[in-house]
């Protein structure tokens, strides 16, 4: 089914990489257009807005780790050709992620106020935001659901098809953005909460599309019946491995998070200029991150047929992808300088921060490609989402959280040198990742024989 040679390998891979950067570079886009489009309302609701985002960035490494346990069993169970099993994964990963959905709505829907205040102290920030987090509380419902169904499309191929769903839902926020943002079509203006009402309206849009598809597929259907269906080997495996992952997103996120505390301690240039920087980044990271994906289905496929070899030949081509990829995207982010300079309406303080901080990210992509390739790629499509969890909280909270807090609050260092020590992060634990990789550990056909004969 699937060729060992060169010429084979690179054709499979850029089939699953091509739609999968093109669903990673539409997201950069709504989030560069929040930017752009909100820098013409001001500063503070950019400030307010990037602050207020952190929720969903938690709420997104929730359903990537869910979605990543499900996509771990299912890619491998899908190279063993089993869609029964498919079918229970994907129903389990639905009761966590719809649970913990309906929690960060009722959350943002009910007590928006204390949920900004943990951010900043600025009342007008904590105003804006919490406005934002209201009208945002829909779409963490929809995105429950869809980020599950696109995750198991995508561990079983059919990332066109998923890709297809995630360029609706970011085509329709874009343009919802332009309407809500600044009132047109007779629509009310409503600045920083336009942004979360177009996000909520577009990932209605798409949960009702991805029912569309379920409606036309032969084999992966979007069923809520399936969360009801009991299969006690699938639900403990997917716990072995999803905890763990989810565990790791979690707490990466979390950390992550945290260096926006820090930032939005330091004043709204600091915050202003992260928020760019952010949008820039992500669209540095966008092919690397691809590869990494495609990398990480195609790798389980071919576990699951338990073709170890040519999986182990298949990682070490996918790693020098991922080098090659990551200095791409910090030529990218250097290449982009000009033109946010240029463009970007900010304070003089804060422009002189947004410069050199994309600077700082021109070479910490290519630290966060290799090991998100490692981590969240390689490692978890061979049944490893253990060691990423023990490494990325050990690096987050152990080292760049507490040094980051230091040198702000402790040493009150300048923000750029701030921002510096946070973003060595990423390559503090390549010692340890590169050598969990060479070891090949990690590597593991995860599938069972005879899953539904005597009650398992």
């Amino acid at each position: 089914m699937l060729g060992n040679d060169n010429q084979t390998f690179y054709k499979q891979i850029f089939k699953l990489v091509a739609p999968i950067v093109i669903q990673n570079l539409l997201s950069a886009a709504v989030s560069s257009v929040d930017v752009v489009m909100l820098n013409y309302v001001g500063q503070s609701s950019i400030s307010a807005v990037s602050l207020a985002s952190q929720y969903a960035n938690i709420l997104f490494m929730v359903f990537y780790g869910l979605g990543t346990g499900a996509t771990m069993l299912s890619a491998q169970y899908f190279g063993k050709g089993d869609m029964k099993a498919i079918q229970v994964i994907e129903g389990i990963a639905l009761r966590f992620s719809l649970s913990i959905a309906f929690l960060f709505a009722c959350l943002a829907l009910f007590v928006p106020q204390p949920m900004m205040q943990l951010f900043t102290n600025d009342r007008e920030l904590i105003t804006i935001g919490a406005s934002y987090l209201r009208f945002m509380s829909v779409s963490y419902l929809c995105w429950g659901i869809t980020e599950v169904y696109l995750a198991i499309l995508r561990s079983t191929g059919k990332v066109v098809v998923s890709t297809a769903m995630n360029v609706l839902a970011f085509s329709l926020n874009i343009l919802l953005n332009g309407v809500f943002i600044f009132g047109l079509f007779g629509a009310p203006k409503l600045g920083a909460m336009g942004v979360a009402l177009a996000t909520s309206i577009s990932r209605l849009i798409e949960l009702m599309a991805c029912f569309g598809v379920s409606f036309f597929s032969k084999d992966i259907k979007l069923d809520f019946r399936y969360m009801f269906v009991g299969n006690r080997a699938l639900f403990s495996d997917f716990l072995r491995l999803s905890l763990p992952a989810l565990g790791n997103d979690i707490s990466w996120g979390v950390a992550f998070s945290m260096y926006s505390v820090i930032m939005g301690h330091m004043g709204t240039d600091a915050v202003a200029a992260n928020s760019f920087v952010s949008v820039v980044r992500s669209f540095g990271t966008v092919l690397c991150f691809g590869t990494a994906s495609a990398g990480g289905i195609w790798l389980g496929n071919i576990i699951g047929m338990n073709k170890l070899e040519e999986a182990k030949d298949g990682a070490k081509k996918v790693m020098k992808l991922t080098v090659i990829t990551g200095v791409i995207g910090g030529l990218i982010i250097v290449g982009a300088m000009p033109v946010v300079l240029r463009y970007a309406t900010l304070t003089e303080q804060a422009m002189h921060y947004l410069k050199y901080m994309m600077l700082i990210n021109s070479y910490h992509v290519l630290g966060a490609a290799v090991n998100t390739t490692l981590i969240a790629g390689l490692f978890r499509a061979g049944g490893d989402s253990r060691f990423g969890f023990v490494c990325d909280t050990v690096d987050m909270w152990c080292y760049a959280v507490p040094l980051g807090f230091f040198a702000a609050f402790v040493l009150k260092l300048p923000v750029l040198w701030v921002y510096f020590l946070l973003c060595t992060d990423e390559f503090a634990k390549w010692p340890w990742v590169l050598k969990h990789y060479r070891s090949m550990k990690w590597l593991n056909n995860i599938t069972r024989d005879d899953l539904f004969e005597e009650g398992l």
